[in-house]
Order: C-alpha cells, then sequence, then structure tokens
C-alpha cells in the first residue's frame, strides 16, 4: 500500500503535491492531470493506486478527496495531444494542474520516469501511485475527472461506447471508428484515427468555434 515516505523526506520544503494523469493511451478524448496535497490528518482510509480500485470505491474516495484535500486539476486538449505529441501534451496537463492549486507546493512528486520542465522542485517516482500516497490520490481524482468527461462526450456522440471503453481501443470503439468514422475528439496523430480519416475524410466541424469541446470544467482547482 502507498504511504506517506516520499511527502515526508520533503516535508521541509513546504506542502507536498502528488501529481498523476489519465488518458495518455486513449484514441479520443483529452490528457488529465491531477495534484493533490494531502492533509495528513485527514487522509481517506483506502487511498491506493486508482487501477487497483474498483469504480464503486474510486467513486467514494474521489469524493472523499475533494472535501478534504487541496486539489488541482489540468487538461490537454485532442488538439494539444495532435500538436504536441502526447508526452509534452501530458507534461502540459500535469503543469497546469499543479498551477490551478492555491497555494503553490513547496515541492511535487510525479508518477513516472520524468517530470515536467517546470520551476517547482520535484521527484519522479516510478509506479509511484503504488508507492506515495499523494500521487495515488491523484490517479483517483484525474481517472474520475476524466471518466466523468468522457461520459458526457458519450451522450454527444452515441455509438464509440466511451462511457465504458473511455476511448480506448476496445474493439466497440474501433468497429465504430472504422463505421461512423472520426468525430472531433478523437485523436488525429493516433495510428487508427489516422486511417479513419483517410477512410472517411476529416471529422466534419473540427473547429474551435464548432466543438463543444472544451467544456468549462476543463481547468479547475477545487
Amino acid at each position: 500500500m502507498p504511504d506517506l515516505a516520499y511527502e515526508l523526506r520533503h516535508a521541509a520544503r513546504g506542502p507536498v503535491a502528488g501529481v498523476d494523469e489519465a488518458g495518455r493511451g486513449p484514441l479520443a478524448g483529452p490528457v488529465v492531470a491531477a495534484a493533490v496535497i494531502l492533509d495528513p490528518a485527514r487522509i481517506p482510509a483506502g487511498v491506493d493506486d486508482s487501477k487497483a480500485l474498483s469504480e464503486k470505491r474510486r467513486d467514494a474516495l474521489h469524493a472523499e478527496l475533494l472535501a478534504c484535500a487541496r486539489v488541482g486539476i489540468g487538461i490537454a486538449s485532442v488538439e494539444e495531444i495532435d500538436r504536441l505529441n502526447i508526452l509534452w501534451a501530458t507534461m502540459l496537463a500535469m503543469t497546469r494542474a499543479v498551477d490551478a492549486l492555491d497555494p503553490c507546493p513547496g515541492f511535487v512528486l510525479v508518477d513516472g520516469n520524468r517530470c515536467p520542465d517546470w520551476r517547482h522542485g520535484s521527484e519522479a517516482v516510478v509506479g509511484g501511485d503504488a508507492r506515495s500516497l499523494s500521487i495515488a490520490a491523484a490517479s483517483i481524482v484525474a481517472k474520475q475527472h476524466r471518466d466523468a468527461i468522457m461520459a458526457d462526450l458519450d451522450r454527444l456522440h452515441p455509438g464509440y461506447g466511451w462511457a465504458s471503453n473511455k476511448g480506448y481501443a476496445a474493439p466497440t470503439h474501433r468497429h465504430a471508428l472504422r463505421t461512423l468514422g472520426p468525430t472531433v475528439h478523437h485523436r488525429r496523430s493516433f495510428a487508427p484515427v489516422a486511417q479513419a480519416e483517410l477512410d472517411f475524410g476529416p471529422a466534419v466541424g473540427r473547429t474551435k468555434e464548432n466543438s463543444p469541446w472544451p467544456p468549462k470544467r476543463s481547468i479547475a482547482a477545487v
């Protein structure tokens, strides 16, 4: 189970935030990052890597974390993913998540093997969502926030199964790409979407003015 060992190691530098992302691999939808500063006296029981939790448990912990922790959300849009590539779009989402925190953290723990190029003192922690409570909390918040976005987009674009597959390349999603074509929320830089665009042409209305993305909650601090 994750613990506070990493947080305590850097506690002298001020509040320590954990950062994680959701949505690097899907064919559609944004990449979402969360930054979380926990209150050591009010950490919900059972915080763990989001992948190790049931949907029901994640939902409950998400509500508890929003009530007792400082949370920042950062999003990189599909357009930014296609322009920057998914790695740098993820770094951008992480930076936005930390910048959304108030006050600014004294140190940041980042899940993975690299940190964004930013002004914050930070440490990359491989497998951090299973080792650091702050990163585990961020993994829960990022996943729940992105899942909610994909459920919203599923209602706008039925047929792709986004409410269940979250934009990943599940058989239902790949079949819909072949039969319905790409939407404005598909990542054109990803090979299956690029092939669908060759077959169907660019998605109709792929403009900032005509696209319902991003919603008003795309970048928020809680």
